[in-house]
């Protein structure tokens, strides 16, 4: 009895590493930015970022990608704290996946902006099926 228990305690250790086929696993990556300020507006939100050369690039998350739970973002609001506001964007297979908002709870934060009444905001939200990110 005693090598039966010794043999399917072995038989349990090892059968996960031959469970699962590492070619058919998606290669997932994703770059987390930290976010200078983000705008709300009626097309979504418009988010200034730190590229990789130091200077500001501005991108916009239409809303439409938040409507569902399998939505292509999410806005995640940070508890309270020191924490400041990032965007993550995830890749599946080297092509765009979703984008994760990371913002602080309270709207009076620093990081939250408003845009004037009648700019034209559309320009950010052009490519409504990509994310193309500047670094």
């Amino acid at each position: 009895m005693r090598k039966f228990i010794i043999v399917l305690f072995f038989i349990t250790l090892f059968t996960p590493v031959f469970a699962q086929n590492a070619a058919d696993l998606p290669k997932l990556y994703y770059i987390n930015v930290p976010i200078e300020r983000i705008y709300p507006s009626n097309e979504g939100y418009i988010i200034q970022y730190r590229n990789s050369t130091g200077s500001v690039s501005i991108i916009g998350v239409p809303n439409e990608w938040f409507s569902d739970a399998a939505g292509r973002a999410d806005l995640v609001r940070l508890q309270p704290g020191t924490d400041w506001p990032t965007m993550s964007i995830f890749y599946s297979n080297g092509q765009f996946s979703h984008v994760r908002l990371y913002v602080h709870r309270s709207r009076a934060h620093q990081t939250w902006g408003n845009i004037p009444m009648g700019s034209d905001v559309n320009r950010f939200f052009g490519d409504r099926n990509s994310f193309n990110l500047e670094f």
